[in-house]
């Protein structure tokens, strides 16, 4: 099953501290606000996506899979 990011932009506070933990799948705006990879999360990013989930101080960030 792939796993995307996603992010409630309600609850974004704009901390950037996915980018940090996993640059390859997340960028900020001009504001700090995270800019999700469209693409799956590559198997071998899976640890890296789900502590990025798991650390994200506003718990905005979820990792949701393709039904």
């Amino acid at each position: 099953m792939d796993e995307r990011l996603r992010v409630n932009p309600v609850l974004c506070t704009g901390h950037g501290l996915c980018a940090e933990l996993l640059p390859e799948q997340v960028n900020l705006d001009e504001w700090g606000y995270p800019l999700l990879s469209p693409e799956p999360v590559p198997a071998a990013l899976g640890p890296l996506a789900r502590r990025a989930v798991n650390d994200c101080p506003a718990l905005a960030l979820m990792l949701v899979g393709d039904r």
